[in-house]
């Protein structure tokens, strides 16, 4: 007792706090119990696929080279000097390489993207996805009992979720859902929005999620910087699962997801604005990623991992982080646990360079561990809410997963949200013919900046 008795209040109070923290987190421990969620087949298209499973990847002469993009911008013939000088040092300095894919009206005579290339983009991803869901699932559609899609920027109507009902002949009882306006973050939250409901049925359910971003009218035709930087980082691509509750099929399933946690940062106005969809002074519509952004990912993530931790953190870096918030003072602060020590694996958002760098900085990981991030946007770009599954890919065609492995998912997306998964490996990666990295994996990792 000796050694409380030079203890200010304000540290009396800290240690009190960690002491009940410690206790929650002991009963948390014992009581917590594990998801009977498993992902049966993860792939992705459009330009190519995610891990876990088939993909489809188009042809060599959609790849968005430099060269592409600058013959692209002449021929449009919409933006000042100015501004192409503006895209091209972005691009130069983004760390994408020149095999990333884009939409179809990139490379033809007509420059301005309409409806219907919007619908021919999303139609060609979501099919082709689905598609190797089912042949490499061998499960008959009569079995679906819920779709969900998520494309952050496109929603017509009829839904992407019914256009995937029709183009399946899925039953009459099958559920839809279908998420927009959610940023890259979109895949994860339908992830988990698919586990919810399967966790909560006592029934044997089946759901195909399907992960699309159609960029096609979401290209900015203006001079707006903080617009114009979208066309420079933003490609194409899709993903799909199946997931199921069926504990029979356990066996078959590829990964279990353990746990969830998502969280939203709007209430604050500058968090809320961070990445914003609106006109400029000509009206032209597009996405505006403010100079303020890279802040409030760093900051969003800062107080997401307060609430992760508690629920993943092995007890020995729990007791080190409560320490250091006891001992921290003044302009000091509390060390940064390791979540190495939680995750075999990370899959962290490859939104762009200074976002992964921002992460990295944040969670104080190594070069080997954000190499993944790096790779997969020097190779698919920033793919939006499919993004993180072409990273899970990377793991796969490198033969890095085992049975047992954990892996978190983690993803930033507008309004401000951070989304996380954790999964646990029930097979080691397969060596899979249609995995998108296949035809390149050799050459990686590769020095991107």
């Amino acid at each position: 007792m000796k050694s409380f008795r030079h203890l200010s209040h304000i540290q009396l109070l800290q240690l009190s706090f960690a002491s009940l923290f410690f206790s929650t987190l002991l009963l948390h421990a014992v009581f917590s119990g594990t998801s009977a969620t498993h992902l049966l087949c993860l792939l992705s298209a459009a330009p190519a696929s995610v891990s876990l499973s088939c993909a489809w990847c188009p042809e060599s002469d959609r790849r968005c080279t430099l060269e592409v993009s600058e013959y692209f911008l002449r021929r449009s013939k919409s933006f000042s000097s100015e501004s192409e000088d503006f895209m091209r040092g972005i691009y130069l300095k983004s760390g994408l390489g020149d095999e990333t894919y884009a939409p179809k009206f990139i490379f033809e005579e007509n420059c301005k993207p309409d409806f219907e290339d919007a619908v021919d983009e999303a139609r060609e991803g979501m099919f082709a996805a689905v598609d190797a869901v089912f042949s490499k699932t061998g499960i008959d559609r009569r079995r679906i009992d819920m779709v969900i899609v998520t494309s952050g920027g496109f929603s017509p109507a009829p839904s992407l979720s019914s256009l995937v009902v029709n183009r399946y002949k899925l039953k009459p009882e099958v559920k839809t859902f279908n998420l927009s306006g959610m940023g890259c973050s979109s895949g994860l939250i339908a992830v988990d929005l698919a586990a919810t409901i399967l966790r909560s049925s006592r029934k044997s359910l089946y759901a195909i999620v399907v992960v699309i971003e159609s960029i096609s009218l979401n290209w900015y035709f203006g001079d707006n910087r903080s617009m114009l930087v979208t066309n420079c980082i933003f490609r194409v691509g899709c993903a799909a699962a199946l997931m199921t509750n069926d504990q029979t099929l356990r066996q078959a399933a590829k990964m279990e997801l353990s746990r969830s946690l998502r969280t939203h940062h709007g209430a604050d106005e500058s968090a809320y604005r961070a990445a914003f969809q609106h006109e400029d002074a000509e009206g032209n519509t597009g996405v505006a990623l403010t100079k303020d952004l890279i802040r409030v990912a760093g900051l969003s993530l800062s107080r997401h991992i307060t609430h992760l931790a508690p629920r993943v953190l092995p007890l020995s870096q729990l007791a080190y982080y409560l320490y250091s918030v006891v001992t921290s003072g003044g302009d000091s602060k509390p060390a940064v646990p390791d979540f190495t020590t939680a995750f075999e694996h990370l899959c962290i958002h490859t939104g762009g360079k200074a976002v992964i760098e921002k992460v990295g900085r944040v969670l104080k990981l190594s070069v080997s561990v954000t190499e993944p991030a790096r790779m997969t946007l020097h190779r698919f770009g920033n793919t939006s809410s499919s993004l993180v599954f072409y990273e899970l890919a990377y793991f796969d065609a490198k033969g890095r997963l085992k049975k047992g492995d954990r892996m978190w998912m983690l993803a930033f997306g507008t309004g401000f949200k951070v989304c996380s998964l954790v999964w646990k490996c029930l097979k080691d990666s397969p060596d899979e013919f249609d995995n998108p990295w296949r035809d390149c994996i050799h050459r990686y990792p590769v020095k991107a900046w």
